[in-house]
């Protein structure tokens, strides 16, 4: 019993640490845009960290801000991703319609590494909260 409770334990701290480590790094937005049939920045969008230094047009940038944003125009005639210089002021990642530059488009804010490729949470992050979630449950049961 003990040393399956010093095992939980200790994958709790790691994962911590592990959680801890990801979000001190310098996070990096999609940087592009595409009009019409030009460009690789529509939807669907495959790219990754591994695939965008084959694309032409898609870069993947630091971001200081660690925000980052997807806006299309119209029916998807327009995609931009980009890096944001500051959060926005309510800090909550969303997906909104909305006024930008005089255009009516649509425009998601989200925080995380490469995070504009797509505007849903991330699939690794709700397993690394569900497996923390379980480890603590069976520490305290």
């Amino acid at each position: 019993m003990y040393r399956a409770t010093c095992s939980i334990l200790f994958l709790t701290i790691l994962a911590g640490l592990l959680s801890l480590a990801e979000q001190s790094r310098i996070k990096r937005c999609f940087n592009c845009r595409s009009r019409g049939d030009l460009g690789d920045c529509k939807d669907p969008f495959p790219h990754n960290a591994s695939t965008v230094e084959e694309m032409r047009a898609v870069e993947a940038t630091p971001c200081a801000s660690g925000w980052c944003a997807k806006i299309v125009e119209g029916k998807g005639d327009a995609t931009e991703r980009m890096c944001l210089q500051r959060p926005p002021g309510d800090e909550e990642q969303r997906c909104a319609p909305t006024l930008f530059q005089g255009r009516r488009v649509m425009m998601c804010f989200c925080k995380g590494d490469l995070c504009n490729s797509a505007m849903t949470v991330q699939a690794i992050n709700i397993c690394v909260l569900l497996s923390i979630l379980g480890i603590i449950l069976k520490f305290w049961s």
